[in-house]
């Protein structure tokens, strides 16, 4: 197997690019027949590297033009429509009538630069006229010679932000915005379906976030696409590809405990184990990986504070999606079955519906199953056993337990020394 280079992103395409044919058929096969995707997986499971590698090869093969939108640091309707004018400034022929449209605020356009653009742009769409001014965007897209992929990166996080005021609670005005904006991202679909073809996706779940808002129905026209994990076979043909780049001596045996550690093989999480193990043979003056080797990057390096920047992310959004509250209650759940070899069992849960109650002081039936809906949507949790969870990922499983679990006292014991 040729040798495979090491990641420098958090995405990756071309010659970096490794596996996902499957999906890549898919995806092209929708796109060809313009069938609008909602692309969910768990984090780091390479949502953007797959979406910039189809964009890539659909580009350089001439039969599609292609726009990548990243909308993570977009704040409103008005400004993701910038943004989606902004990147296809690189289809030509739309570029021209976007600017003739934009003729008062784009006067020299050729000269400026990517911030000046956008810039001008944002000069003309605002509050009150981004709906016609989005439409006018996408008609010229429309208009091109050849259909246009247009792929939008992190909507759910733009979603979530117009949703919810700054304590991350919905508000009446930002379900209205949400409504309106995602009213019109249907109708785009709709009414460009063999022009413009709309991939979505993001680092959470969208589906969650919609139906903590009522809002689910806006969902319809896209077709979910879910991006799974590695099977072992794929991930030990990453590591002995990285391994051959490298200079690495890999035996399959540790390559075997590599997967056993992780359990939910997350292409970041592999090539990331991978990097660390190969640094610390390197500082060593070795190129021989034991399993022993393994098992100490593990402990020390994947599971230390150094570790943990990648992790930290996880515990970080469930506060953006589910608020105080149920950020609260998603840290006990997730630490009481950290505790208890990963599994939640079900007398556990019970009790933190009552212990919901007493958080809250409230009467309502406490949100725990929502909570538990956006853990298994997103990756943290999945079903097991009888009525039970457990973690998905073995990595996110012991890094947890070594992050919050030291002075946790388990629900069940609480609630007998209360009785007590």
């Amino acid at each position: 197997m040729p040798g495979l280079k090491k990641a420098e992103s958090n995405w990756v395409d071309g010659d970096r690019f490794f596996d996902r044919d499957g999906e890549l058929g898919v995806l092209r096969a929708r796109a060809e027949n313009g069938t609008h995707t909602l692309l969910t997986a768990q984090r780091r499971m390479g949502k953007t590297s797959l979406v910039r590698e189809l964009l890539r090869r659909l580009k350089e093969e001439g039969r599609f033009e292609t726009v990548f939108v990243d909308l993570e640091d977009v704040r409103t309707a008005a400004d993701a429509v910038v943004e989606i004018g902004v990147e296809s400034r690189h289809v030509h022929g739309a570029w021209d009538r976007i600017r003739s449209g934009f003729a008062n605020v784009l006067r020299g356009i050729d000269e400026l630069a990517v911030a000046e653009v956008r810039v001008k742009l944002r000069a003309g769409i605002d509050p009150g006229n981004w709906r016609q001014k989005g439409d006018a965007v996408c008609a010229a897209l429309a208009k091109d010679e050849r259909p246009v992929v247009l792929a939008l990166d992190e909507l759910p996080i733009l979603v979530n932000r117009m949703l919810k005021d700054h304590h991350y609670r919905i508000t009446p005005a930002g379900k209205r915005d949400v409504d309106e904006f995602l009213s019109w991202l249907r109708k785009i679909g709709q009414d460009h379906r063999d022009r413009i073809g709309l991939i979505l996706s993001g680092s959470i779940g969208l589906e969650p976030i919609l139906h903590q808002a009522g809002l689910s129905a806006h969902a319809n026209i896209f077709s979910p696409l879910e991006l799974k994990p590695w099977d072992e076979k794929t991930a030990l043909g990453c590591l002995a590809a990285l391994a051959d780049t490298c200079g690495l001596d890999l035996p399959l045996a540790a390559g075997k405990e590599m997967c056993r550690r992780l359990r939910c093989l997350v292409p970041h999480h592999v090539q990331r184990f991978f990097d660390s193990l190969d640094e610390d043979l390197r500082l060593r003056g070795r190129n021989h990986a034991s399993v022993e080797d393994v098992e100490r990057v593990y402990t020390d390096e994947m599971l230390s504070v150094r570790g943990q920047a990648d992790l930290d992310h996880y515990e970080s959004r469930l506060k953006l999606i589910l608020g105080p509250d149920g950020y609260r209650a998603a840290l006990a759940l997730l630490t009481e079955a950290a505790v208890n070899d990963g599994v939640l069992q079900r007398a556990a849960m019970d009790l933190y519906r009552e212990q919901f109650r007493i958080w809250t002081l409230s009467d309502h039936p406490a949100p725990i199953d929502d909570v538990l809906r956006v853990l298994e949507h997103d990756g943290y949790l999945e079903p097991w056993g009888d009525d039970e969870y457990r973690f998905v990922s073995g990595l996110l499983e012991d890094w947890w337990r070594a992050r919050h679990g030291r002075h946790f006292i388990p629900v069940a014991r609480r609630a007998g020394s209360q009785g007590a």
